[in-house]
């Protein structure tokens, strides 16, 4: 039935769309279309003529807040939702997709320039990123890309800031707010005909509005080409972060209501923090063989040493990746139908050690964590190869096809050296070969109009502690999950180009669902059950308005409605079938504007909607729904040539709302004690930016 719903909008939107529009049609059909371009490893960089709902954050809006927390700009992407607390406690969905992972991001895949975030043991974190180093964040929505993998929630591609034209450009920003919030950094970018070079460092700290929540970070970039030639060139990348961020966790619904900058007791006693260093590193070689052929091949590492004292034991993690990915792309013809196409191989391989140790804060006179005996040492090894290809064909000016196909191979080791025992050698798995395939129609009546109809299969990797037993042992009966996305939408012009709409409608089953059953504290042992059904529309609006000479106006909606529900589901002899899912809210919307003058002011607004959230399997908990208003104002000038500043001032949550930026699914009460569920999110809270660019 809602399916049927959807569908019904959506062709009655479509409808008097272009009833009451096609006198605009005629007048701009010779018109060249401002393109939206996306990611230059697609098949077609146009996202007009992409048959999927993807998601774009360009650089003026990645910076649309403070700069310094990205879960503010990217839950204004229908469909997309991302829980934050303390920065660096993430967590994201895409359509209902990793709703259910305890902490962190899984489930989908995320690239920073053609080097992967997304670590063996399937986490994803883009948060360590600073905002200002990016250029466009691309969010492909579902299993839609065969080339990125095919992952069931879809994937995040980030693209390195871009270099200025101008031989050389320097700058220079700070950003002070509430509760300790300081954020500076300073870039330099230099360009030639043959090379470039562009190199950045940032330090963010804030006190943190809870106990325990201090948080510092620093990061240098170094990125740029080198040999650009005609035909040729390389692209080097590094990335090295610091983070130490004290952690306040979650806390009860009690103390949420009363108390909500107080953190869980246990966590603040033993001064509970995660630390780590993590370095990242690629290059990329890219050629014209000919004009009908060329390649794309990366190389790349990512190195992350991590320590993270916690109640119940210290963690040290060490992890090592690398790989290759290499790419043909090009075209030709069969008799008079032009094709196009992607084909190419990526190799991923990553080592994992984990080391956990007593924590005797108890013993430490208030001091905090205190490093014990060693409990545990275990050592994996994963890796994986995708071999992908995606051909384009346009059967005529209107009609074209898109297929894809992937292909996935994964494999792994573990060893536990720790306690040592003849029970537990080195055990070797691998993963049945997975296919996934893709298949789009797209069908475009004029130029400022496109329909698209796709239906793709993708899959989920088990995290590294989904695979293990009980006992630390490999557990050979668990699967990945798979699912296949059924999904039709389309991408409309109105008023000469001023409004661009995207609207889509999804379906989409998962079977073999991993549930990650809680056999200690903060242990998980992972189990293939049952079936989750996804579904949904969502709606995305974005209008540009010169007023008059002097005043701009550009505003956005976007909302999503769905239906996201255990299709199939019974643990430990509970049956949740038909429940709602856990984690995830079944309705979103996102507004906002920006007021531009001539003279270099600006006012904009944000506001976001957020519907109630299950917080367990069973639905007896749900959290509250929420609303919140950001506003911000600047402006903008040139002090002298090639001189220019740019001040800004803005307030978060003006109406102070009360809301969990972030809720932990399944929570489990320990004894008399209510289950911990919240994390509050941030009071009103305020900012200023100052920054300067010289270019000469």
């Amino acid at each position: 039935m809602f399916f049927q719903k959807c569908f019904l909008f959506l062709l009655f939107f479509f409808v008097s769309k272009n009833i009451s529009a096609q006198e605009n049609i005629d007048s701009v059909k010779t018109q060249k279309l401002n393109e939206v371009l996306i990611s230059p490893l697609h098949i077609n960089r146009d996202l007009q003529n992409s048959p999927a709902s993807i998601g774009i954050l360009s650089e003026k809006e990645l910076l649309r807040n403070n700069t310094t927390d990205i879960s503010n700009v990217i839950n204004t992407i229908p469909g997309v939702f991302m829980q934050s607390s303390n920065i660096t406690t993430t967590r994201i969905s895409i359509h209902g997709i990793g709703a259910r992972t305890p902490y962190g991001t899984n489930k989908i895949r995320a690239f920073y320039g053609t080097i992967p975030l997304t670590s063996g043991n399937s986490e994803t974190v883009i948060d360590d990123i600073d905002l200002q180093n990016i250029n466009q964040v691309e969010v492909i929505k579902g299993p839609l890309s065969s080339i990125y993998g095919a992952g069931l929630g879809g994937a995040i591609l980030i693209s390195p800031e871009t270099f200025n034209k101008s031989k050389y450009q320097t700058e220079m920003s700070s950003v002070f707010g509430s509760f300790g919030l300081l954020k500076n950094r300073v870039g330099f970018n230099w360009n030639e005909k043959s090379a470039s070079f562009n190199l950045s460092y940032h330090n963010l700290k804030t006190d943190g509005w809870r106990e325990n929540s201090a948080y510092n970070r620093e990061g240098i970039t170094l990125g740029g080409e080198l040999f650009q030639k005609k035909n040729s060139k390389l692209t080097y990348f590094s990335n090295y972060t610091y983070l130490k961020a004290f952690i306040p966790s979650s806390i009860n619904k009690t103390t949420f209501e009363n108390n909500p900058q107080a953190g869980a007791p246990t966590w603040v006693a033993s001064k509970g923090f995660k630390e780590y260093k993590s370095t990242l590193a690629g290059l990329a070689y890219d050629f014209k063989i000919n004009n009908h052929l060329q390649n794309s091949t990366s190389v790349f590492i990512n190195y992350k040493d991590s320590n993270e004292p916690r109640p119940f034991d210290i963690l040290r993690q060490y992890t090592f990746a690398s790989g290759l990915r290499t790419q043909f792309s090009g075209d030709f013809k069969l008799g008079k139908i032009k094709n196009q196409f992607i084909a190419g191989l990526e190799y991923f391989r990553d080592n994992y050690s984990g080391n956990t140790f007593q924590n005797l804060y108890q013993q430490n006179n208030g001091n905090g964590s205190l490093q014990g005996n060693q409990l545990t040492a275990t050592d994996q090894k994963r890796d994986f190869y995708n071999i992908f290809s995606q051909i384009r064909t346009l059967l005529s000016e209107h009609f074209e096809i898109q297929a894809g196909l992937n292909y996935n191979k994964t494999k792994f080791e573990l060893q536990n050296d720790f306690p040592a025992s003849v029970n537990n050698p080195k055990e070797r798995y691998s993963y049945d070969g997975i296919f996934s395939p893709q298949l789009s129609f797209l069908y475009k009546p004029n130029e400022v109009r496109t329909f698209y109809f796709s239906v793709s299969r993708g899959f989920s990797l088990p995290a590294t502690e989904e695979t293990l037993t009980s006992t630390g042992n490999i557990n050979s009966d668990i699967k990945p999950e798979t699912g296949y996305n059924f999904e039709l939408g389309g991408k409309l012009h109105f008023f000469n180009r001023k409004l661009y709409t995207e609207i889509a409608i999804y379906r989409m089953v998962i079977k073999d669902l991993l549930v990650a059953k809680r056999i200690g504290d903060d242990q998980y042992e992972g189990v293939n059950t049952g079936k989750t059904f996804h579904e949904g529309i969502e709606i995305s609006l974005n209008h540009n308005w010169p007023i008059n000479r002097i005043f701009t106006l550009n505003s956005y909606v976007g909302a999503s409605i769905g239906n996201y529900e255990f299709k199939e589901f019974v643990d430990n002899g509970n049956d949740y079938s038909g429940n709602k899912l856990t984690g995830v809210p079944a309705n979103t919307a996102s507004a906002g504007f920006t007021l531009n003058t001539s003279s270099g002011f600006y006012f904009s607004a944000d506001f976001q909607f957020t519907d109630k959230i299950p917080m367990n399997d069973s639905n007896a908990d749900y959290s509250d729904s929420y609303s919140l208003l950001n506003l911000k104002a600047g402006y903008q000038f040139e002090i002298l040539s090639g001189l220019k500043a740019h001040f800004d001032a803005g307030i978060n949550n003006v109406m102070n709302e009360k809301y969990a930026s972030m809720i932990l699914t399944n929570a489990t009460a320990v004894g008399n004690a209510q289950p911990r569920f919240y994390y509050p999110g941030l009071p009103i809270n305020y900012y200023g930016i100052i920054s300067l660019n010289y270019v000469f």
